[in-house]
């Protein structure tokens, strides 16, 4: 007796189909799993046996045989439990399962047959709606997740019990109830149950659904002053620009960063698909309590961080932190206590904007395109150019030569902004704070003229300018191209940050409704290269 049905598995932050396959024959009892099982996957024969025990059914004293295909795929997690359960069950002719449907089956199963949720199941559904599955059966705590993409049928499901009670005094396999999931019909007056609470969950919710409403961000009107700051991080917004704050303590750093997120283009639905996806397949989507995220991420590890935790990785990669700040803001808050062979892991997907990390037996890749932002003080105590009355910097030339060595040359090339924060003179200066409605504004403007600007390219913002591209939509007049090139000799700038002024200078020429690049615009560029400028005094 044989029996196939299909379930899924992550690869990466993509779903990937598996065939499951069961085969019963005489011989010893006993079951064995093939196909690269991972631990949790050998452990579903003992999930299975016990559920199906303790649902009525009886799991069949034979030879049991599964085979998880493509067989040179390694499979990892618990979401085949319900696939193996249903296909034992089907093979030996105690359920039958729809002919006409072409069903994917996710789920992970308890002792007691009741059905868990499994992470990943955005990306699993996606794919079996691209491969032509018309319907899917999984735990009803990842219903609403599937609900989120439209165009395939969703079956939930509590617990094993539910598919078809199975007769006590049924002797004759003959005698077994069938799955009753096979038609939408009314059945002796009555459609199933199941059906019953799909068809309402899908009258609910349409297409992507509707979430619940979003808590308020934090707003900049609670920065006083810092006017100049707020422009630098229109500018960052307004074009996606890396962007780090310098600064002694207690002027307001993190607080400005903190509120980034507040001016920032809403996600499209498209990005918004994209961001699901990888909280998703990272298990945090339940833990988010929405369903599609409709806000950019905003994640601002800890400087313990490990390499691992910021890039991914694992036996399988699972996303880091990079990733999970796609399309978002990744904040790093006082950049230089982080470990530097932490900090040069940032170099690649801030270049390529994906990660790819590669193991003995395939190579993932995840999407990383985040806007770095991050703080730093000028020296270990803080204090370094302070004015009375704060207190006098105590460093030593070397300590301030180590701590400024943790940011290499060529990360801080891939950063667009540096700016010195001041500490604040007078609160009486600023009585109406520029809020981050107004500045929202200016981005949103920008953002337009971008799109627009970039309608059938493969960018959508200033800060993905290059080669061609960058020529193209950036040209620079003649003084703006004076300007630069005397400051490309002055500074000693690298070819990388040459290119980033002018990406900087095109989003400060859309902020200001030019179209061409002026002398102006890439002065005010060459200013927020603070960390240039010191290097350049130093020598």
């Amino acid at each position: 007796m044989y029996g196939k049905l299909h379930s899924a598995c992550l690869y990466g932050i993509d779903g990937v189909i598996i065939e499951v396959e069961v085969d019963l024959s005489s011989g010893i009892p006993q079951t064995n799993i093939v196909g690269l099982p991972d631990s949790a996957v050998r452990e579903a024969i003992d999930r299975v046996r016990a559920a199906i025990k303790n649902c009525g059914y009886r799991f069949p004293l034979q030879r049991v045989t599964i085979n998880l295909a493509p067989a040179d795929l390694r499979k990892e997690g618990s979401a085949f439990d319900l696939a193996i359960a249903l296909a034992i069950l089907a093979a030996s002719d105690q359920v039958r399962l729809p002919p006409e449907e072409r069903l994917l089956i996710i789920g992970e199963l308890s002792l007691d047959g009741t059905l868990r949720p499994v992470p990943g199941v955005l990306s699993m559904v996606d794919r079996a709606r691209r491969d032509g599955f018309t319907a899917v059966l999984l735990p009803q705590n990842n219903v609403e997740e599937a609900l989120l993409l439209g165009g395939i049928r969703v079956y939930a499901l509590s617990h094993l019990r539910e598919l078809a009670p199975p007769s006590p005094e049924a002797k004759d396999p003959e005698a077994a109830h069938a799955l009753p999931l096979h038609s939408t019909h009314e059945q002796d007056g009555q459609a199933p149950l199941i059906l019953q609470t799909l068809n309402h969950l899908e009258k609910k919710t349409e297409g992507p659904g509707t979430a619940a409403p979003l808590p308020p961000l934090l707003d900049y009107s609670d920065v006083i002053g810092q006017r100049q700051i707020k422009r630098a991080l229109v500018i960052a917004a307004a074009g996606f620009h890396n962007i780090v704050l310098i600064g002694p303590p207690g002027t307001g750093k993190t607080m400005l960063v903190q509120r980034l997120p507040s001016i920032l283009p809403p996600l499209t639905l498209e990005e918004s698909l994209e961001v699901t996806k990888i909280y998703s397949s990272a298990g945090k989507l339940n833990d988010s309590g929405q369903g599609l995220i409709q806000r950019r991420p905003f994640r601002s590890p800890h400087h313990t961080i490990s390499a691992g935790g910021l890039i991914g990785g694992g036996g399988i990669p699972k996303p880091g932190e990079v990733s999970l700040a796609h399309h978002g803001v990744l904040f790093l808050d006082e950049l230089p206590e982080f470990s530097r062979n932490v900090l040069e892991v940032l170099r690649q997907p801030l270049e390529d904007r994906v990660v790819t990390i590669s193991r003995s037996r395939a190579s993932f890749t995840f999407p990383a395109h985040f806007l770095l932002a991050g703080s730093l003080n000028p020296c270990p105590c803080g204090y370094l150019g302070a004015e009375p009355p704060l207190p006098a910097c105590t460093c030593s030339p070397w300590r301030i030569a180590q701590y400024r060595e943790k940011i290499s040359g060529p990360l801080l090339d891939r950063i667009d902004m540096q700016v010195e924060v001041p500490r604040p003179q007078r609160w009486q200066d600023d009585p109406q704070p520029l809020d981050s409605a107004a500045m929202r504004e200016q981005v949103m403007a920008a953002e337009r003229i971008q799109q627009e600007r970039y309608r059938g390219c493969r960018i959508s913002r200033n800060s993905e300018l290059s080669g061609s591209l960058l020529r193209r939509f950036a040209p620079l007049d003649r003084d703006a191209t004076k300007l630069l090139q005397d400051c490309f000799a002055t500074l000693g700038l690298s070819m990388r940050a040459y290119d980033r002024i002018i990406k900087l200078s095109r989003t400060i020429a859309d902020l200001e409704g030019e179209a061409d690049i002026r002398a102006e615009h890439v002065a005010e560029a060459i200013q927020y290269r603070q960390l240039d400028r010191r290097h350049e005094v130093a020598g």
